[in-house]
């Protein structure tokens, strides 16, 4: 048996339950969990935002050491410190083919039967895949990358999601090109990283858009040259002013606000690409000028997970990190134990938070 926190009703508080985690069948990997990150689809997850089942664990974006694998496992082994993702991927399929690997069509068993039960035995919902809200997880073994043991795991948990979907979505969907005008909504996890993606293609100017001052501030820090809160100045006017009159060659919306993507077209210099990288509520739409589209040749792409294939591009982020090319320690905001889940999903949903790291 292993503690987890466990989400019994949309809203609620999660709860702290001894749960049991499955052994390793064909192509799995069990591991220790030694830190999740709290990211937003967390919390979208547990309030019901996106629909799904119930009881569930979930936690998605963590790290942590093998404990066994099952058979054909032999990229890690019992002892490898891991990170753990969400991207579960064949390699085959069309997606996968074509680099979409969060997209990946392929069933699992995993996808058919959840490795998760209560202390009564019951089923739990095996939460976006990964169910890391808990001190031992099970997952195929696409999801687990191998990394060396001198980084410290905390800040290796965020590589799992905020920093391979920010920072993958600039340089794996829109292929930013050097020199580049950049407008990065949202400056919490996943926009920072888009804006050190940024930094890293070379972009011209890097503009963070947030209602916080605070994390204006942090972006800066990242990377970004001008910050923008369209609670203060007019956005739409700013990025103009800016940008010579054109506008943004690419505009990448790193939260899940419905408003924020109907802003963002509007920000479009001709030829740009606007980049849906946070994730609204079920059913959410929004409008744009059609005739723009193909007249001024705007793209709109959408990105899951940073179009990221995990096992090439987390080894990469690795040694970036280890030159001091890219920030992970300074985005974590607090740490907290399992027992604290609750307030440290509060303190993100506050806001003030980049990431807020549960360790074990």
């Amino acid at each position: 048996m292993v503690k987890a926190a466990v989400c019994r009703a949309f809203g609620a508080p999660l709860q702290i339950e001894d749960i049991t985690v499955a052994e390793p069948g064909p192509g799995e990997v069990r591991a220790k969990v030694s830190a999740c990150a709290i990211c937003h689809s967390d919390i979208h997850f547990a309030e019901g935002a996106w629909g799904g089942d119930l009881p569930a664990v979930y936690g998605h974006e963590a790290a942590g050491v093998v404990e066994a694998v099952g058979p054909g496992v032999s990229h890690v082994a019992p002892g490898d410190h891991v990170v753990i993702t969400l991207v579960r991927a064949c390699g085959r399929c069309p997606c996968c083919t074509q680099g979409f690997y969060g997209s990946c069509e392929t069933q699992f068993a995993l996808d058919e039967a959840s490795p998760l039960a209560d202390a009564e035995g019951k089923r739990l919902v095996h939460g976006l895949r990964t169910g890391a809200f808990a001190e031992a997880v099970l997952v195929e073994a696409s999801q687990a990358v191998a990394i060396p043991e001198a980084v410290p795991l905390d800040s290796a948990a965020l590589l799992a999601c905020g920093v391979i979907t920010g920072l993958g979505a600039v340089i794996n969907t829109a292929k930013v090109r050097a020199g580049a005008d950049i407008v990065v909504i949202g400056s919490g996890g996943v926009g920072l990283n888009a804006v050190q993606g940024a930094r890293l293609a070379g972009a011209g100017r890097i503009i963070a858009v947030d209602l916080s001052d605070d994390k204006l501030s942090a972006a800066e820090a990242f990377g970004a040259t001008h910050g923008v809160n369209p609670s203060v100045e007019d956005l739409a006017a700013t990025v103009r002013a800016l940008t010579g009159g054109r506008g943004a060659d690419y505009v990448f919306v790193t939260v899940g606000a419905k408003a924020a993507v109907d802003g963002a077209y509007g920000l479009l210099a001709a030829g740009g690409a606007l980049v849906l990288v946070g994730m609204p509520a079920v059913g959410e739409t929004s409008a744009f000028e059609i005739v723009t589209l193909a007249n001024d040749s705007k793209r709109i792409l959408g990105s899951k997970m940073g179009s990221s294939n995990i096992h090439d591009d987390i080894p990469r982020l690795v040694q970036l990190y280890r030159q001091g090319r890219l920030k992970l320690d300074e985005l974590i905001s607090a740490r907290y134990p399992l027992s604290e889940i609750n307030e440290a999903i509060a303190s993100a949903k506050g806001g003030a938070a980049l990431r807020n790291v549960i360790v074990f």
